[in-house]
């Protein structure tokens, strides 16, 4: 058995599979280091996350791929589901090594359940757009809180910056524990430097973390100050 060791990042994954080409050995198995190794391994490979080279299979996707199956490629990633990342290395396999396109060749299992992965992340993505509502905070910024069940806040990012441009917010998932913020200008990835400003889970900002008037209110829709928040830059989303 031949088994590859990534970290688990969907650059890696894309930096996995060009190794495997470039070796012309595809892994049986796909583990993060430290993870056990299988009784019978006969190989391993260590990947080392290379941007170039995702960048490279990437765009070589985009050339086989509709944009619906690219969304599908990036939704089954999404689920964080524990099968995801086999299944991946295998469909973009048989992607590459078909001559025509093969994502609606739904008798095909990995085809149909890289599909079937896809439309629940994106139903999962329209549950958050429909359902998440902003509190205002002592700052004036727009809080949103919800725990989704994929991984799937940087999907919304774009809506809500449109949506919402003219507002300072921040969407949240409590239970991955990061979220992003809007300074009217740029998005960002955060997390909460200070565990103590955590918000609950529950959605609902402690009474202290809300504007005077919006207390006991949920409504729709400067730096925030009122938080303490390590802030990395993201691409637009």
């Amino acid at each position: 058995m031949t088994v590859f060791l990534y970290d688990h990042t969907f650059e890696g994954l894309l930096t996995a599979l060009f190794d495997a080409y470039a070796r012309k050995t595809f892994p049986e198995a796909l583990l993060t280091a430290g993870e056990p190794l299988p009784l019978f391994c006969d190989e391993v490979h260590t990947v080392v996350t290379d941007p170039e080279k995702s960048e490279r299979v990437w765009k070589a996707l985009r050339k086989k791929l509709s944009a619906a199956g690219l969304a599908s490629v990036t939704g089954c990633w999404l689920s964080e589901l524990p099968e995801a990342p086999m299944l991946l290395m295998r469909y973009l396999r048989k992607v590459f090594d078909s001559p025509r396109n093969i994502e609606t060749h739904y008798a095909d299992p990995d085809v149909l359940a890289v599909w079937q992965l896809g439309r629940k992340v994106s139903g999962e993505r329209m549950r958050v757009l429909q359902f998440m509502r902003f509190q205002k905070t002592a700052d004036g910024t727009y809080f949103g809180i919800m725990e989704p069940l994929y991984n799937v806040l940087s999907l919304t990012v774009r809506h809500f910056r449109d949506r919402f441009a003219d507002q300072p917010w921040i969407i949240y998932d409590a239970r991955r524990r990061f979220g992003y913020y809007y300074d009217r200008t740029d998005v960002s990835e955060i997390t909460f430097s200070d565990p103590a400003q955590q918000p609950l889970t529950d959605g609902i900002l402690r009474e202290d973390q809300l504007d005077e008037k919006e207390r006991g209110c949920v409504v729709m829709h400067d730096a925030p100050s009122f938080f303490s928040l390590a802030i990395k830059s993201v691409h637009v989303l």
